[in-house]
């Protein structure tokens, strides 16, 4: 019998532990992952032949796919579910699942950093810091890549599964050259670059949330993310300082904006969002965000051609039992509960083909 692991999880301030049986990877051939578009772009068509791979949400892609958490009311993450127990409506109507992958793939992950010259620095330095502790929860097989914003997007190392690497380019930062901080603009640039990347990928937002100047919008972002299949968990950098500035001040909208729309990209792509006041909650936080990824399944289902209307459609995730009724779980105090769901909100839609 598969061993069982019991790991803590944090998910909107709630408890979590994880129930994980048979973690087995189902990957085949590793594959060659590039964030940068010059890196990418000698990756050799040999090995794009021989590395098996899923077809992600993109206005090409005939296949949506869904990174989904299945948890009990108390918080224990129902592994061992197959693909029968999953019901998926689009826009209402219930879809076929044909691609399954169960609990235990590799993570896939960028972390996007805020890193500009907003206060002093110190905004910049401190998700630098606590970005180090991510590294801790890491496992040999996944990948890595760091990307930090301020006035633009920079990639400061592309996807690896070398750690040190990684440590040694966070701890070798220079000094913020930019006081922006254009978050739309990194979102949207670092889900670009996500698109060729197959499978499971998610990204791990720093930021206070603030926008200065960048060319674009929210409405431009939230399109963006209607249309990516990554998942988005965001740590904001600045609760404390705002917290203390409220109490002499009163509170500050712009700030309350800022969390909202962190909270908001996470919501909408399945992740979550946590806004720590103390330095010590931070390992905990990293530590679920690994967790998080590690426990989700992964469907996909083909959206019927008459569907395909290039609109966005809302997404419900239904786990279900075998005679097709809602599967209850039992607690380990024998309470009888309903699943909860942790998935992308919708997706947006290819344009079909007109017929002739």
């Amino acid at each position: 019998m598969d061993a069982i692991r019991r790991v803590q999880l944090t998910v909107l301030g709630a408890a979590v532990f994880v129930l994980l049986a048979g973690t087995a990877s189902s990957y085949g051939q590793e594959q060659a992952l590039y964030i940068s578009r010059t890196a990418r772009s000698d990756v050799s068509q040999a090995h794009a032949e021989q590395t098996p791979s899923k077809p992600a949400i993109s206005t090409e892609a005939p296949v949506v796919n869904l990174d989904v958490l299945v948890t009990d009311e108390d918080g224990l993450v129902l592994g061992g579910l197959k693909k029968e127990n999953f019901r998926v409506l689009d826009n209402g109507k219930p879809q076929t699942v044909n691609q399954f992958e169960p609990i235990g793939a590799p993570i896939t992950i960028v972390m996007l950093m805020e890193y500009s010259g907003i206060a002093y620095d110190y905004f910049a330095y401190k998700a630098a810091t606590w970005g180090t502790t991510l590294l801790n929860y890491l496992e040999p097989e996944d990948y890595i890549a760091v990307v930090t914003y301020d006035i633009k997007p920079t990639v400061r190392i592309d996807f690896t599964r070398n750690k040190a690497e990684v440590q040694q380019t966070l701890s070798s930062l220079s000094y913020p050259q930019f006081h922006e901080a254009n978050v739309y603009d990194a979102i949207i640039d670092t889900l670009d670059r996500l698109d060729h990347v197959k499978g499971k990928k998610a990204i791990l937002l720093i930021s206070t949330g603030a926008d200065t100047m960048g060319q674009n919008t929210l409405d431009d972002t939230l399109k963006r993310i209607k249309e990516s299949d990554a998942t988005v968990f965001s740590v904001g950098v600045a609760e404390a300082e705002y917290q203390r500035a409220e109490i002499s001040s009163g509170s500050s909208l712009s700030y309350l904006h800022s969390k909202n729309i962190l909270d908001s990209f996470a919501r909408m792509t399945g992740g979550t969002a946590w806004f720590p006041r103390f330095e010590g909650e931070i390992p905990g936080i990293f530590r679920s965000v690994a967790t998080f990824l590690r426990s989700q399944y992964r469907i996909g289902f083909s959206p019927a051609p008459l569907a395909q209307d290039g609109k966005y459609h809302k997404l419900k995730v239904e786990i279900v039992a075998a005679d097709g009724k809602p599967l209850m779980v039992t607690n380990p105090k024998g309470k009888r509960q309903k699943p909860r769901v942790y998935a992308r909100e919708g997706y947006t839609n290819i344009k079909g083909q007109p017929r002739d």
